[in-house]
């Protein structure tokens, strides 16, 4: 647990929790504390038992936002992605008059980016810290939304070039993270759509429309994750019809070739019946005559299906 007084974007480091629970006379009290730590802050700052257990418990939460005596609680979620896989990440917060108390189960790489934005913003509330934070969490967004793009576009091309069985699993995999992300966006939006609309006492008002921009850049999010999941639809659309194409091209193939040696195994059948008297049959060169001719047929053929783009 780290406790910093911030004033004006200026970090003081406190060692002492007791400090914190006395509004400072300008700044305020950032906690960034693991779920363990709330053992200890629950009883000092009053933090609601339902919103601790929620923190405690809760390995993925549903964004949302409760209003409590004294402060808010606040759960939105990071979101990762490692090109195989989108983890998603709870930050809890409660938010005071005074301090606000970040709380998470894994490290979150916005926590670390929102301190030079406390000092070049010379942030004084814990208000617009929330906003600072909220702002990074759903820009993040956009930085997974790109690079998702940009793998729905290397599978594409990877599905024309050269399908493989592998492609699908891909497909479905990447498909079933971008549905299931699509209705953690939904809450997510909501909680949003709260902090610039609803009417809250530890929150400035003249934040509001600051808030409303976040609000617009999760409803594009939103969009744009709505869009993936129609472009993986079609992804998958378009690997059947590879493999199908694929199909019809070796078929198309194995008649050519079928055809080419139907006529070559009738002279070979032929020529290999039990009969006294066939033409050429005692012939000294009557062997490499008829090798001659069924190369001549079949060479004669395998030029006229190239040229006809059949092969």
């Amino acid at each position: 647990m780290k406790i910093r007084l911030v004033n004006n974007g200026v970090f003081t480091v406190e060692e002492d929790i007791q400090a914190a629970l006395v509004p400072p006379i300008e700044g305020f009290y950032w906690i960034d504390a693991d779920v363990e730590d709330l053992a200890v802050l629950q009883p000092l700052f009053g933090l609601h038992e339902l919103a601790v257990e929620d923190s405690l418990t809760e390995e993925e939460q549903r964004p949302k936002i409760e209003v409590h005596d004294g402060h808010y609680f606040i759960v939105i979620n990071s979101i990762r992605f490692d090109d195989e896989e989108i983890f998603l990440r709870a930050l809890n917060i409660f938010l005071g008059r005074h301090y606000i108390i970040t709380v998470t189960k894994q490290k979150i790489n916005e926590l670390r980016a929102v301190k030079p934005l406390l000092l070049e913003h010379e942030v004084n509330r814990p208000d617009r810290f929330l906003y600072h934070i909220v702002d990074l969490v759903v820009d993040n967004y956009f930085v997974v939304g790109d690079r998702i793009d940009a793998r729905i576009e290397k599978l594409e091309e990877d599905i024309l070039m050269h399908t493989k069985k592998s492609h699908l699993e891909e497909i479905i995999g990447l498909r079933g993270e971008i549905l299931w992300l699509k209705k953690v966006l939904g809450p997510q939006k909501e909680v949003i759509a709260a902090l610039n609309k609803r009417d809250l006492k530890l929150i400035d008002d003249q934040l509001q429309k600051y808030f409303h921009d976040i609000y617009e850049n999760a409803v594009k999010i939103a969009e744009a994750f709505e869009t993936y999941r129609d472009l993986m639809s079609n992804l998958r659309e378009a690997y059947q019809s590879s493999l199908a194409a694929r199909a019809n091209e070796i078929m198309r193939v194995f008649t050519a070739l079928t055809t080419i040696f139907m006529p070559l195994t009738f002279l070979t059948g032929i020529y290999g019946m039990n009969f006294d008297y066939i033409p050429g049959l005692n012939s000294p060169g009557g062997s490499l005559v008829l090798l001659a001719f069924m190369l001549i047929l079949g060479f004669g053929m395998f030029y006229i299906f190239r040229k006809k783009d059949w092969l």
